[in-house]
């Protein structure tokens, strides 16, 4: 499936348009990142709310490197060879929630499809270094979809994160353009798969672009399709091309429109939606907070595996 670059529309509208505060907490968290050697999404994917969420101290987290092995129509992480692993890395990541003060953190990877486990072990073993560092943050991983090996899935689930994301991206007609080597449907048996493992005790999370061409209908599917895997929690922003390179925008979604999408999916049973121009994954990620019980439950393994 091909895309017509003449679709593209190169001028974006205001409402896209970010002012770059000067603002003396984003250079900070700007050197602790540098100083810990950590990469981070935000940098990585050239998320247009870098700015704002640096600014107050947040980052999202990216581990196993910053090589993917696959190559996404809309993504703007390079597609190389990865590097090996760093057995430091947890430790330094859990040092920087520290110093940074955080009470929420998100940790994503590329995909990792030359590993065995795609990575999984490497998320277990941040998750457990973050939480000894700091027991009491809330932790959420935005995970790759591990080639749908449920052993893998069990490792990243074992450490019990709070919230588990793993993003559709689209809608299911536009996933073979827009994803590489991912399945529509092998990313809803993720989402509902690690809800299973944890025995409904976690909160599920997904995304969806806009602007790449989807049709209403479908993106309304989308939305009950990530529902009857129980998902809970959506994010719907809008897709920015990063380069000539990469896939070309169809259409830019009005922040009026994105409101409405917001409501139909609180109307279909999200507990909570983020939607607009510039939200991504991991936006005002804090706002969220899992249910009691969820926390509870964490909580309570966490006691009955302490020796």
């Amino acid at each position: 499936m091909k895309m017509d670059a003449s679709l593209h529309k190169e001028k974006k509208p205001e409402w896209l348009k970010v002012r770059l505060p000067n603002n003396p907490v984003f250079w900070d968290t700007k050197s602790l990142v540098k100083d810990l050697n950590l990469v981070t999404v935000c940098e990585e994917a050239q998320c247009p709310n870098r700015w704002e969420c640096w600014g107050q101290g947040t980052a999202t987290f990216m581990i196993a490197g910053e090589k993917c092995t696959r190559a996404c129509g809309f993504c703007a992480v390079k597609t190389a060879k990865p590097d090996a692993l760093e057995a430091d890395e947890p430790e330094r990541v859990a040092e920087a929630t520290r110093r940074m003060k955080l009470n929420h953190v998100v940790i994503t990877a590329v995909a990792r499809d030359d590993l065995k486990d795609g990575g999984a072990e490497h998320f277990q073993h941040t998750i457990e270094a973050v939480r000894a560092e700091n027991p009491e943050i809330i932790i959420e991983v935005l995970v790759p979809d591990f080639n749908d090996k449920d052993w893998a899935l069990e490792m990243v689930m074992r450490a019990r994160p709070h919230i588990f994301n793993h993003n559709l991206e689209t809608v299911e007609r536009l996933t073979p353009l827009v994803r590489s080597r991912a399945q529509y449907a092998r990313s809803l048996a993720v989402l509902k798969k690690a809800k299973e493992m944890a025995g409904g005790k976690v909160a599920t999370k997904s995304g969806i672009m806009l602007g790449l061409g989807e049709r209403d209908e479908e993106i309304s599917q989308a939305m009950d399709d990530l529902r009857a895997a129980d998902v809970t929690v959506l994010t719907l922003g809008q897709y920015l091309r990063p380069t000539q390179m990469h896939l070309p925008v169809v259409d830019y979604v009005t922040p009026e429109k994105f409101e409405e999408w917001k409501e139909v999916a609180l109307a279909k049973g999200f507990r909570h939606v983020a939607s607009g121009p510039l939200v991504r994954s991991s936006y005002h990620a804090a706002d969220f907070k899992p249910e009691e019980d969820v926390i509870e439950a964490i909580e309570a393994d966490l006691a009955a595996m302490t020796p």
